[in-house]
């Protein structure tokens, strides 16, 4: 009995990834090795720095508290202990956009833990 293929599925599964790799530049939009390839690269780096995104957030926030801590006075790990000891639930998050979007509130704040 001779050999079947499923090209049907072989198709689809190409054109799967060909369409993934829609916009890329020069040969890795169009030629088959190259743009599997390239979409497996770039679904390993999706996967990764979806991790990374939520580090890269926190030490931003950390920064901008830390940033507006100094102004009155307080270092971050300062004024996050006393947070804490407070029981003040708010987030780093939050925090951070006090801080840059409503400087008066994160004052209030940092008055009350002092």
């Amino acid at each position: 009995m001779p050999r079947s293929t499923n090209s049907v599925a072989s198709r689809a599964r190409r054109k799967k990834i060909m369409k993934q790799a829609k916009g890329y530049y020069g040969r890795r939009k169009n030629v088959w090795t190259v743009a599997k390839n390239a979409v497996e690269k770039a679904m390993l780096y999706a996967y990764r720095d979806r991790k990374q995104k939520k580090r890269n957030f926190r030490s931003l926030w950390i920064v901008r508290i830390n940033a507006a801590a100094r102004i009155h006075g307080m270092s971050y790990s300062q004024f996050m202990g006393k947070v804490k000891k407070h029981n003040i639930e708010l987030n780093r998050k939050v925090l951070a956009d006090l801080a840059v979007n409503n400087p008066e509130a994160f004052k209030a704040v940092v008055d009350q833990v002092k």
